[in-house]
């Protein structure tokens, strides 16, 4: 999440470039492939933060888009009082992204997480919440009523998510919940718009994302980590 503050910059994806303007809020869900850039200068807020559901599937399964709104004042003061009472949390030592968007920034900011007062993580977590509820009652934010979905895709949504380094196959998920490979297929592909082994793909290829920004492990290494046989078919399934 950015509240630009001053200057200008833009973002740009697959379908739009948008102007990082003054005054506004920005929301960029995971694994949303964009590209930032400023001819000249831009000061502002950047705001990282991890989600965690109980069931594994992410608010922004349907809205992998860049995500825009005016700030009001009281957003301005929120983000101000998570400066405030986060001190030491700034990317001081870099203005690139391909620097401070690295696994060793997260492991130093977690680090700072862990030693904060219980009062402050409650703090923190009420005002990411309220920033977050902004875009979430946005008119072109896409909800999706997950208690439509049947309990045992929900968890097999949420099996997947926590095993993406096994090679996870169609047959195992189906008989995990006892039922017939081709029943279970089909309801899976009813209840998500995708077929079971392109949703584990999907999911593997995200955190591979994952894994190349952050990390310096080699393509092999993240192949194994992402539960691929072999170099080879993760490249096929990248492509």
């Amino acid at each position: 999440m950015y509240y630009i503050d001053d200057g200008i910059g833009y973002i740009s994806d697959s379908s739009e470039r948008m102007t990082l303007k003054p005054g506004h809020l920005y929301l960029i869900p995971s694994f949303t492939i964009c590209n930032l850039n400023c001819d000249n200068y831009l000061s502002q807020y950047f705001i990282p933060f991890f989600e965690e559901s109980p069931d594994g599937i992410s608010l922004f399964n349907n809205n992998r888009s860049i995500m825009k709104l005016p700030a009001t004042e009281i957003d301005v003061a929120l983000i101000k009082r998570l400066f405030h009472i986060n001190p030491g949390r700034g990317i001081n030592r870099s203005d690139n992204p391909k620097t401070y968007e690295k696994e060793a920034y997260y492991k130093e900011y977690q680090s700072l997480n862990n030693k904060i007062n219980t009062n402050v993580k409650f703090e923190n977590q009420g005002i990411i919440l309220q920033l977050i509820s902004r875009f979430l009652s946005s008119k072109g934010f896409k909800n999706k009523n997950s208690q439509l979905v049947p309990s045992k895709i929900l968890d097999t949504m949420s099996f997947v998510q926590l095993n993406l380094s096994e090679n996870l196959t169609v047959a195992q998920l189906a008989k995990r919940i006892n039922q017939n490979q081709d029943y279970f297929s089909k309801q899976f592909l009813i209840h998500t718009g995708k077929r079971p082994l392109n949703y584990i793909h999907e999911k593997k290829i995200e955190r591979a994302q994952y894994l190349i920004t952050t990390t310096n492990n080699t393509f092999l290494e993240i192949a194994i980590d992402t539960g691929f046989s072999n170099l080879p078919h993760f490249s096929k399934i990248f492509k």
